[in-house]
Order: structure tokens, then sequence, then C-alpha cells
């Protein structure tokens, strides 16, 4: 069998009405399907109107208004079955899930879920190139944003921030990352288990630097859904 990277895969990303993951709606979704050769296949994209005013801090990042939402955004709650039941295709079909800082998407979407009272998202075969790159090249000084690991392994990002634009580019940099180092070519469960252990291991010792000045810090290291 072909490994990962050169199969059928999809790119994941949410764009929301703030930074933490247990309050956010989702304000923009895309899952990007990408062949076997790298080139886009297929799309699925909602704009969707969260019923509240959207920050504008968080429209500054997105582009996307209140008012804009309002106008064209479908409902929250039509969106969020849709973007799931999207997302349980693709697992069922045991085809990998790519999100750049998978843990805030899908904390996201778990919480929008729980909100409604509806199942929870299995989450396999998911691909993180954000947990990914800190693990395989850890001394690397620098930023570690998706616009900076886009420079670093030659990707080519176009308007930053949309949700279709950063799902393209977390697929291009897992790419890159499975080209670069052979050892990430394994099977998606075990690439999975590593992914887990290897977020709880950067989550600790984050803390454990952080806890040099504040011995209260606290790092979340659950992965790819933070835990309650």
């Amino acid at each position: 069998m072909l490994p990962w990277h050169q199969q059928i895969r999809v790119g994941f990303d949410l764009e929301t009405t703030g930074r933490d993951p247990n309050e956010a709606l989702i304000v923009t979704a895309s899952l990007v399907v990408v062949d076997p050769h790298g080139n886009l296949a297929a799309s699925y994209e909602w704009l969707v109107d969260p019923g509240v005013p959207i920050p504008e801090e968080a429209a500054a990042v997105h582009g996307v208004s209140t008012e804009r939402a309002q106008a064209e955004g479908i409902p929250a709650n039509q969106a969020v079955v849709e973007i799931a039941d999207t997302l349980r295709d693709f697992f069922d079909a045991g085809i990998p899930v790519i999100a750049f800082n998978a843990c805030y998407d899908f904390t996201v979407m778990d919480r929008e879920l729980a909100r409604r009272g509806l199942e929870p998202l299995q989450n396999q075969w998911i691909i993180d190139p954000f947990v990914i790159d800190k693990q395989v090249d850890r001394y690397r000084k620098g930023k570690r944003t998706l616009t900076d690991v886009c420079a670093h392994y030659g990707v080519t990002l176009l308007d930053a921030h949309t949700s279709a634009a950063d799902s393209l580019a977390a697929v291009g940099v897992a790419d890159g990352l499975a080209v670069k180092y052979a050892a990430l070519q394994v099977g998606l469960d075990e690439l999975h288990s590593l992914q887990v252990r290897w977020k709880a291991e950067q989550a600790a010792s984050f803390q454990e630097y952080l806890r040099r000045k504040d011995p209260a810090a606290v790092i979340n290291g659950d992965w790819p859904v933070q835990l309650r």
C-alpha cells in the first residue's frame, strides 16, 4: 500500500468567533480533497451564521463580519451537522484528515456537537502537521504558525486565515514532512498514537518551562480533542 501522503487525503480548517476552542463558534469551515498526485480534487465549504455577533478581532483575522454572516451564512445548527457528517464520511472511508493545530479545530467541533446534544466524532485518521513539525524539528528557532511553517517547507499559502487556503496549505505541509522524514510514512493508526504521545510530551515540556516563573502554569496536552 502507498504511504498516506500518496493517497487521497483531506485538509480541514475552521475559522471561528474566538481563540478559546471551548467557547468559539464556527464562522467558516472548509474540507479540501487532494488526490494521490497532490491535486485539488474537490472542496466543501460553509459560511455560517453563528447566531451571535462576531467579535471585531476575529473578523479582522478571517474577514467575515457579523453582517455578512447574517446575510449569507447558513444557520449554525444546519452547518454543524453537515460539517460533522462530512467528516464522518471521510473517517468511515479511512481517509486521513489533515488539520494544522488539529486540537483547536476538533475541540471546537466537539463542543459545537455537545451544545446540540449530538454524537461526538470518532476522530480517527487525523494528521496534525503542527504537532509533527514540533516533534521532528524540535530545536528549530522561530515561530510555528501555519504561515511560518509553510515558508519553511516551501508551501504556497495564499489568503492566509481563510479556511479553504489554510486547509490546502495544511496538506502541503504534511506532504512536505512525509517526504523529508520517511519515518512518518507509517500506518494511520500508528501515526495517530504517535501524535497523541508527542502532543502530551510537548505540552509537559512547555509547562515545565513556564513553571520556572509561574508554578501554577498548566498546558493542556490532550490531542486531538481537549478533554473537559
